[in-house]
C-alpha cells in the first residue's frame, strides 16, 4: 500500500508539473503560486527549475520551523521535480507550438485544467505530504488559528498573485502581458477546480488506492 501511495504521489506531481507547462503555453493565467513564480522568473536570471527549488526550500524552512506535520515524501518529490519538469514541458511545447492562436491557447488552458485536476487527485489521495506552499495556509489555520483553512488559502493566493504581478512588472514585464500570468486561468484554478478534483478522486484516485 505504501509503495502504491508513493507511486501515486510521484505520478501526481509529474502530471501536475506537465499541466503547469501547458498552462504556460496557453498564456491565459496560471495558478496563484505559479503567478508568483512567473514574476520571479521574469526578474531573476536563473532557470525556472532551479528557481522553483530555491523558493520551495525557503518555504520548507518555514514549515519545518512552524508546523512540520504535513511534510512528507510527496513534499520533497514536489520540491525537486515539479520545476524542472514544468520547464522541460514548456520548452518542448514551444518547439511544437511556437506561435499558438487564441483558439489553440484556449484548448491548452482546458487541457491544462483537466490534467492538473487529475494529477492533484492522485497526489492528494496518496496523502504523503503536501507542497511547501500548501503547508503555509495549513500552518496559518491550524497552528496560528488565523482563520479557517479556505480563508487562509485565499489570503496566500491573493498575496501570491499580487506579488507575482508586481515582481513581473519590476522585472520589465509589459503591463499588457499581465493576463498571461494572472488571467482567466488563475481565476478558474483558484475557484472552480475543486469539483473536478473531487470527480477524479471518486472515479480514479480512491478506487486505485483501494485496489
Amino acid at each position: 500500500m505504501k509503495a502504491r501511495r508513493i507511486l501515486m504521489s510521484l505520478g501526481g506531481v509529474i502530471i501536475c508539473a506537465v499541466s503547469v507547462g501547458v498552462f504556460k503555453i496557453a498564456a491565459l493565467g496560471v495558478d496563484p503560486f505559479q503567478s508568483l513564480m512567473s514574476g520571479l522568473d521574469k526578474l531573476i536570471p536563473i532557470d525556472f527549475g532551479t528557481l522553483y527549488v530555491i523558493v520551495n526550500l525557503l518555504l520548507l524552512t518555514f514549515s519545518l520551523l512552524v508546523d512540520r506535520t504535513k511534510i512528507g515524501i510527496a513534499t520533497f518529490i514536489n520540491l525537486f521535480l515539479l520545476g524542472y519538469i514544468t520547464q522541460f514541458t514548456y520548452d518542448w511545447l514551444l518547439t511544437v507550438l511556437p506561435a499558438p492562436s487564441m483558439a489553440v491557447r484556449a484548448v491548452c488552458l482546458a487541457i491544462g485544467i483537466v490534467v492538473m485536476c487529475f494529477g492533484s487527485a492522485l497526489y492528494m489521495t496518496a496523502d504523503l505530504g503536501v507542497s511547501t506552499y500548501d503547508a503555509v495556509a495549513i500552518a496559518m489555520a491550524g497552528k496560528w488559528k488565523v482563520a479557517k483553512f479556505q480563508y487562509c488559502r485565499i489570503m496566500t493566493d491573493l498575496v501570491c498573485v499580487a506579488a507575482g504581478v508586481g515582481i513581473f512588472l519590476l522585472g520589465g514585464g509589459a503591463f499588457g502581458a499581465i493576463p498571461t500570468i494572472a488571467g482567466i486561468g488563475t481565476i478558474i484554478t483558484a475557484f472552480f477546480m475543486g469539483p473536478l478534483i473531487e470527480f477524479f478522486n471518486k472515479t480514479v484516485a480512491r478506487p486505485l488506492l483501494s485496489k
